[in-house]
């Protein structure tokens, strides 16, 4: 009787040596023999592994690093074949055990360094256990964080460039290995650090800073007496106006005062406008329908036209009012100032509807 069929037959009437084994279980096989098509590992209990065909493709750069006696991970892909062997992946047992670390560093909230290798737009990409792993621009700290006010994304990608070839300290945020996905984030280190330094600081305290850069979405804020604590104003929480760009209210180095107005997950959101006066209290005692205003044109939208009024106050045209946007664009200039006619105050919205005074 062959060795092959001697074997099968063997595992077909001793079951039990093999029902201990379930495809996809990972196993420690030890080299017996290679052959040219094929390589062959001791499984233990008399079961022997192959390891051929696409799979030996596969894993040649492994099996080359191999010599008898030696022992590698393996991946149960098929329990019997017509041979009789277990038919064995060595380049899914690799991916696998590194996925199974990841997940341990992931559960230990192990902080890792990582090589950043390339970037995109939408962040930077390096290696974890010979992993691609992704790191995306929301998950940078508030010192490697792009600082481009116009959001263009050729401006962002030259600044992610800059970080290319450096060491970064990054925990595990995410991972699915059927998906092949793997985050990592930089945000999560610094938050964990700056939830300490918050604890002194609470929701309504006004703090001073120094404007430490500006994004299209707002201001970040370097806190004077900590500067290890940065915190964002939202452009929408540096001005009552409408604005379209921070650039409008503050520049880099200004110093400021802000109050803290959320502090959640390691990081602090500010306010500007908070320390300001509420233009829109009482805007019903100072305005009415059918009275006169003067106003300078700040943009249009397509809406029609946003007014700054006196006060810190702003009004809309309607586009309707000029039966079309370019006929709108004929009769009034951005930056020119102009008389108009309240139309309606609506204080709870905090609208003033106007009319281009005929």
């Amino acid at each position: 009787m062959k060795k092959d069929t001697y074997l099968a037959e063997f595992l077909k009437t001793n079951t039990n040596l093999i029902n201990v084994l379930k495809e996809g279980d990972l196993v420690s096989a030890e080299l017996i023999e290679k052959a040219p098509r094929a390589v062959y590992f001791n499984l233990g209990s008399f079961s022997t592994g192959i390891v051929y065909g696409v799979e030996l493709s596969n894993a040649s750069q492994i099996v080359k690093g191999l010599k008898v006696g030696d022992k590698a991970s393996a991946k149960v892909i098929e329990l019997e074949n017509e041979n009789g062997y277990v038919e064995l992946s060595l380049a899914s047992a690799d991916k696998q055990k590194a996925w199974q670390e990841i997940k341990e560093l992931q559960d230990r909230g192990e902080i890792l360094t990582v090589k950043i290798i390339s970037a995109n737009s939408g962040g930077l990409l390096a290696q974890v256990n010979k992993l691609d792993a992704f790191l995306p621009v929301s998950q940078l700290s508030a010192d490697h964080y792009p600082r481009v006010d116009d959001g263009d994304k050729a401006k962002i990608l030259e600044e992610l460039q800059k970080l290319v070839g450096q060491d970064l300290q990054a925990k595990i945020l995410d991972i699915n290995p059927r998906a092949h996905k793997l985050i990592l984030s930089e945000r999560e280190i610094a938050a964990a650090n700056v939830k300490e330094l918050l604890a002194k600081y609470k929701v309504g305290d006004i703090v001073e800073g120094i404007v430490s850069g500006l994004a299209d979405f707002g201001a970040f804020i370097r806190f004077a007496d900590n500067p290890d604590i940065e915190g964002l104003i939202h452009i929408s929480e540096l001005d009552y106006r409408i604005i379209d760009s921070p650039k409008e209210i503050v520049k880099v180095d200004d110093v400021v005062k802000a109050k803290i107005i959320e502090i959640k997950d390691g990081r602090v959101s500010l306010s500007l406008k908070a320390l300001q006066p509420d233009p829109w209290l009482g805007v019903g005692d100072k305005y009415k329908a059918s009275q006169e205003v003067e106003g300078a044109v700040a943009k249009f939208n397509p809406y029609g036209a946003v007014i700054n009024l006196v006060d810190g106050l702003q009004g809309l045209i309607h586009v309707s009012e000029f039966g079309g946007t370019e006929e709108m664009k004929k009769k009034i200039e951005p930056g020119k100032s102009y008389h108009f006619v309240i139309d309606a105050v609506k204080a709870e919205e905090k609208r003033i509807i106007l009319k281009l005074k005929k």
